[in-house]
C-alpha cells in the first residue's frame, strides 16, 4: 500500500495531554476540524492505542489528509464492541462527516416468496415494518438470476400465476402451467404438494424434477412428438444451468456468507459470497477509498449492510473478527482450515482481482472530481463541499412545486434531495421565494448543515431572489446562477452580481450543465407527479355516487389512479353499484379521448 512519509505532527499541549490520557477501553472518538466541526467518527476496541495511532508513523495520502485537517476530539466509552458499532453508525447518521464514507445502498436487494396458502411464486423486496405470509429464500443480490429462478418454477410447476387472482381461467391454465385457481377450487392437499416441490426446488433439491423431466421427454420422443419432447429438454438445460451450474459445492447443505477484503493504493474492495444450500449462489463486490483502518472501515459495511439484510451464519477473517463478533443476533466467525476457510481465501482473491481490474477506472473518476473541486473552490475564493440547486415548476399556475437537489463533493446525495408543495402562482420569482425561505428558515431552525454554495436556475433575476432570501436570514453561503441560452442549454455561470464566471475547466463546466439538469428533472417529475394525482383524484371526486370511503376503497384495491383508468365497465360493476360504475366509465373515456 503506498504511503507517505511519516510526519512530524504539530500538536498543541491540550491535544498531548487529551492523548495521553486516553483509556484503554472499547469506544468511539470524534475527530474536529478547527472549526469545532466533526469531520470523522471511527470506532476501537482501545481508545488510547487507536486515536494516537493516526498522530504516529506513515499514513496513506487521504487519511495524512485527515490528520493535516484534526484540531480537537471527543470520545464515548462503551462497554462492548457492539455497542461501539451501533454508536459510531448512529454518529455517523447525525453528524455527515466529511471524511467518513455514507454507504449508501440504493437497490433494495430481491427475495423470492412463496406464499404457501395461494400456492404464488413471485419476487419482493423487503419493505420495513410489513409482514410476509408465507417462505421467503434469498437475499438475491443479482435481481436477474432471481427473475430466472421464478420464470423457470413457474414453467415447471402449475402454480398460480395472477397475483391477485383473476376472475376468468387465461393462457397459463390452457398451457398446462396452471391448475385454474381463479375458477376451481383447489384442494389444500394440491395446494401443498405444488408448495413442497417448489420448496425443495429453491432449497436446491432438483433430482426429482430432473428425473420428472427426462421421463416427459423420453416419452413424447418415443411418440414422434419432438416439439413436446424439446419443450422438456429446454427445461432440463434451464435446471441444470440455474440449479448445478455453481463452481462451488459445500459438502453440508448449509446457509452462510463470506466476507475477505483487499487493499491497494489507499482503496479498498469487499467481496461478500452467499452460500446458499450448500452452493456458492452469488457474490458482491464494494471498492471505495480507504480512510482510516480497514476494520474500522469493514465492520462498518457490514453493519450496514446486515441491518437490512441478516444471514444465518457469517465467516470473517481473523482481523475482523474481534469488531463484529458479538455485533449481530446471528453467528459470526472465522476458520482457519477446511473448505470456510478456503472461502476465506477466495473472497479475498476475488478483492484483489477486482481491484486490479477496477482501481485505475476509480482513481481516473477520483482525479476527475478533484480536478474539477480545486477549480471550483478557485473560482470562489472558498472550499465548496456542499451545494443546493434549486427549481420550480408549475402546471398553467397550478400544482405549484419547488425542488432543492444536494451534491456532497461533486456527487448528488439523492437522501437529502427535498420537495415542496408551493403556493399555486404564475409568478415564478414568487415561488423562487418561498421556496428557498422556507428551505434555509428550516435548515436554521432545525440547526442542519448549511451549503457553501447556492445554484439558483436563471439569470439576474433568480439570483437576486436567492440575495434577498441570504440577506433576511443573515446567512453566509456563496451564490451563483446558471443561464441557458435560446436553445435551453446551459450557457453561462454567473456570480452574485449578474457577471459571467469565465470557467477554464471545461470539466466543471458540464458537470455542471448535468447538475442543471438534474434539478430541472427532479422538478418537472414532481410536478407532474402532482398533476396527474389531482386530475384523477377530481375525477373520482366528480362521479356522483363517488364518496370518500369508495374513493379510499378503489385506491387501496387497484394501487393507483392511473390503474383505475384502465379498467373495462364490467371491472368497476365488481366495486360499485351499477349507475355510479357506468358514471365514471362515461367520465374517464372522456378525460381519455380529451388526453388524445
Amino acid at each position: 500500500m503506498a504511503v507517505v512519509l511519516s510526519q512530524s505532527w504539530s500538536l498543541n499541549v491540550d491535544l498531548k495531554s487529551k492523548l495521553s490520557s486516553l483509556p484503554h477501553k472499547s469506544g468511539c472518538y470524534l475527530m474536529k476540524d478547527k472549526d469545532g466541526k466533526i469531520i470523522y467518527v471511527g470506532k476501537a476496541i482501545d481508545l488510547n492505542k487507536r486515536v494516537n495511532s493516526y498522530f504516529k508513523g506513515a499514513h496513506d495520502y487521504k487519511t495524512t489528509k485527515l490528520v493535516s485537517n484534526i484540531k480537537d476530539f471527543d470520545f464515548i466509552v462503551v462497554k462492548n464492541e457492539k455497542e461501539a458499532l451501533i454508536l459510531e453508525y448512529n454518529l455517523i447518521k447525525q453528524y455527515d462527516p466529511k471524511y467518513n464514507i455514507v454507504f449508501k445502498d440504493d437497490q433494495s436487494y430481491p427475495y423470492i416468496f412463496l406464499d404457501t396458502k395461494q400456492c404464488y411464486v413471485g419476487i419482493v423486496r423487503l419493505k420495513k415494518n410489513k409482514k410476509y405470509k408465507g417462505k421467503l429464500f434469498g437475499p438475491y443480490p443479482n435481481v436477474d438470476a432471481a427473475r430466472k429462478v421464478v420464470d423457470l418454477i413457474n414453467n415447471l410447476y402449475p402454480s398460480q400465476k395472477c397475483y391477485p387472482l383473476k376472475k376468468n381461467l387465461c393462457l397459463y391454465y390452457h398451457m398446462h402451467q396452471c391448475l385454474g385457481f381463479c375458477k376451481f377450487d383447489i384442494s389444500d392437499s394440491e395446494k401443498e404438494e405444488i408448495n413442497i416441490k417448489i420448496e425443495k426446488f429453491l432449497k436446491g433439491e432438483s433430482k426429482d424434477i430432473k428425473k420428472e423431466l427426462k421421463e416427459k421427454m423420453d416419452y413424447y420422443a418415443s411418440q414422434l412428438k419432438y416439439e413436446e419432447a424439446s419443450k422438456y429438454r429446454d427445461l432440463l438445460k434451464n435446471v441444470d444451468y440455474i440449479v448445478d451450474s455453481q463452481t462451488v459445492e459445500i459438502t453440508q447443505k448449509q446457509d452462510f456468507d463470506v466476507v475477505n477484503y483487499e487493499i491497494e493504493d489507499s482503496y479498498i474492495c469487499i467481496v461478500q459470497l452467499f452460500i446458499r444450500n450448500g452452493k456458492l449462489l452469488s457474490s458482491k463486490k464494494y471498492i471505495e477509498n480507504l480512510i482510516g483502518d480497514s476494520e474500522n472501515f469493514v465492520s462498518q459495511y457490514l453493519y450496514n449492510y446486515y441491518q437490512k439484510y441478516p444471514c444465518k451464519h457469517l465467516y470473517v477473517n481473523k482481523e475482523l473478527l474481534a469488531y463484529v463478533e458479538n455485533a449481530f443476533d446471528f453467528k459470526v466467525e472465522t476458520s482457519a482450515r477446511g473448505q470456510k476457510y478456503q472461502l476465506l481465501k477466495k473472497a479475498k482473491e476475488n478483492a484483489s482481482e477486482q481491484l486490479k481490474l477496477n482501481k485505475n477506472i476509480i482513481k481516473k473518476k477520483d482525479d476527475y472530481y478533484q480536478n474539477i473541486q480545486e477549480e471550483l473552490n478557485k473560482i470562489f475564493n472558498s472550499e465548496i463541499k456542499r451545494i443546493e440547486l434549486f427549481d420550480n415548476s408549475h402546471n398553467a399556475g397550478k400544482q405549484t412545486v419547488g425542488v432543492v437537489v444536494v451534491y456532497d463533493n461533486l456527487k448528488p446525495r439523492k437522501d437529502k434531495y427535498r420537495l415542496f408543495k408551493l403556493e399555486d402562482s404564475f409568478d415564478d420569482l414568487a415561488s423562487m421565494y418561498e421556496l428557498m425561505y422556507r428551505r434555509y428558515f428550516n435548515l436554521l431552525k432545525n440547526k442542519e448543515e448549511l451549503p457553501d454554495l447556492i445554484i439558483v436556475d436563471g439569470g439576474i433575476n433568480q439570483i437576486n431572489v436567492a440575495k434577498r432570501v441570504i440577506e433576511e436570514l443573515n446567512l453566509k453561503i456563496k451564490l451563483a446562477g446558471l443561464r441557458k441560452d435560446d436553445k435551453h442549454n446551459t450557457s453561462q455561470l454567473l456570480d452574485i452580481n449578474g457577471e459571467v464566471i469565465n470557467i477554464e475547466n471545461k470539466y466543471l463546466f458540464f458537470h455542471l450543465a448535468n447538475m442543471q439538469e438534474e434539478v430541472h428533472r427532479y422538478a418537472i417529475t414532481y410536478m407532474r407527479k402532482r398533476s396527474n394525482r389531482a386530475t384523477y383524484v377530481s375525477v373520482l371526486d366528480s362521479v356522483k355516487g363517488i364518496g370518500k370511503k369508495r374513493k379510499e376503497k378503489l385506491l387501496k384495491k387497484y394501487g393507483s389512479l392511473k390503474k383505475i383508468k384502465t379498467l373495462s365497465l364490467k371491472q368497476l360493476e365488481e366495486d360499485l353499484p351499477a349507475e355510479v360504475a357506468k358514471a365514471l366509465y362515461t367520465e374517464l373515456g372522456e378525460k381519455n379521448a380529451r388526453e388524445r
